[in-house]
């Protein structure tokens, strides 16, 4: 019965960032089909979160499930240590082609584990071309690049988990992130100033271009990152893109790097690789980052995970980025992005809003106070929508499938809760 099933589960399985003590409503999900969620008690709701921000095609594709199932029936899984299959030279391929200032690239289980490799890619440059000093990462405040080890140490150091696990840690540098999309020069002072005194130090800068993620949902502008492209060239520092969030076309360019015509060093991939179907990222490197690792005279990159390239999850992202390219992607984020911004601008005159702001299909409103998440949400499935707020921001992500009436339907939910605070 399904309650048996749900209070075992209250009872006994953790969710992400909650407490087995005081856990918060977990909804129990059926069926998924569109951008729809389908509760068990029968209630639907619209998907803004795309599933954390990788279901960009919706749920139950066609396309997808074609390829899941043709693969299925070949092979679901084989080791990738002395062997190789057809899907993982595929995937590689086109990656290697959206992002032609790469040369290499190193199949990773998901967006963390990526951000782990790219680490040691960068530590294992330096080691092997005779500059161990540096070893130690710069990154800017209010950023977000996973939960494992290496990526917490490069995430907000106050506003993450760093105070949790103080001591243990790698310390890294950080720089004030820039204020804001409106460019002005000052804006990298502070950038700058860390770069100048520690590069002997730094083996790499790691920053998600253009749009700080699950740090805070803060935008800044491409002429930053060019400024800090240019810096990282002066100062013989590498640049890592951790384009986890920001990859496949959420922020209006495939990747948001695009944006600024800057290309990094390294490059990380993940979330909507697959079209939310499979847990699956990657770690694209140029040849230049891949012949210094060699270049000491090892030049094994040490890493392995169990299920790195697993063909299932290859062949689904072959077909996801397929139907992507193959759709009007842009023209649809570009839609999505002029309706949040004309549809969630009547926040802005709510005492409670500290601001909108929308950047390709990602829309936020940032408030004054931290949010009841359980109330927040609760309000917003009682109109038919699942958003995921946190901290003091509400803010939606969808599908980029979605039609002007459901996305109506959203922008809806969240100026009512805007209201609701508001009184």
């Amino acid at each position: 019965m399904q309650a048996d099933w749900l209070e075992f589960e209250r009872r006994h399985v953790w969710h992400p960032y909650a407490s087995m003590q005081k856990p918060l409503p977990a909804y129990a999900v059926s069926r998924a089909e569109g951008v729809y969620l389908e509760f068990c008690d029968g209630r639907r709701v619209i998907d803004g979160m795309s599933s954390w921000w990788c279901a960009i095609h919706g749920y139950n594709v066609p396309e997808l499930n074609a390829a899941a199932h043709a693969q299925l029936e070949k092979m679901s899984h084989v080791m990738f240590g002395g062997l190789t299959h057809e899907p993982a030279a595929n995937l590689a391929k086109m990656l290697l082609q959206l992002l032609p200032h790469q040369q290499h690239l190193f199949f990773c289980d998901s967006g963390s584990v990526a951000v782990e490799v790219a680490m040691k890619m960068a530590l294992q440059y330096w080691q092997a071309k005779g500059v161990a000093r540096k070893r130690r990462l710069l990154t800017l405040r209010g950023g977000y690049h996973g939960d494992t080890f290496g990526a917490m140490s490069v995430c907000d150091p106050v506003s993450g988990m760093h105070h949790l696990y103080q001591g243990v840690l790698a310390t890294q540098y950080f720089a004030d992130a820039p204020d804001g999309s409106d460019w002005h020069p000052s804006q990298i002072d502070a950038f700058e100033s860390e770069i100048r005194m520690h590069h002997d130090a730094i083996a790499a800068v790691i920053l998600e271009p253009l749009v700080q993620g699950a740090g805070g949902m803060r935008f800044y502008a491409k002429e930053y990152l060019q400024a800090v492209r240019q810096l990282c060239d002066r100062y013989d520092v590498l640049l890592i893109a951790d384009e986890i969030a920001t990859g496949f076309g959420r922020t209006g360019t495939m990747f948001a790097c695009e944006q600024a015509e800057v290309a990094a060093d390294i490059t990380c991939v993940g979330k909507a690789l697959t079209g939310g179907y499979m847990s699956l990222a990657a770690t694209l490197c140029s040849a230049e980052v891949s012949d210094g690792i060699h270049a000491g005279g090892g030049g094994v990159l040490m890493h392995g995970p169990t299920f790195m390239a697993n063909p299932l999850a290859c062949r689904v992202a072959q077909a996801s980025l397929e139907l992507l390219l193959a759709s009007p992607w842009q023209q649809r984020v570009a839609a999505i992005a002029a309706q949040l911004a004309q549809q969630l601008a009547p926040c802005r005159a709510s005492t409670v809003v500290a601001d909108v702001r929308v950047k390709g299909a990602i829309g936020v409103v940032e408030m004054k106070q931290p949010l009841d998440v359980a109330a927040v949400q609760a309000q917003l499935v009682s109109r038919g929508v699942w958003l995921r707020p946190f901290g003091r921001l509400l803010y939606t992500m969808p599908p980029f499938v979605i039609s002007a009436a459901e996305l109506t339907k959203v922008t809806a939910a969240m100026c009512d809760v805007v209201a609701s605070i508001d009184g």
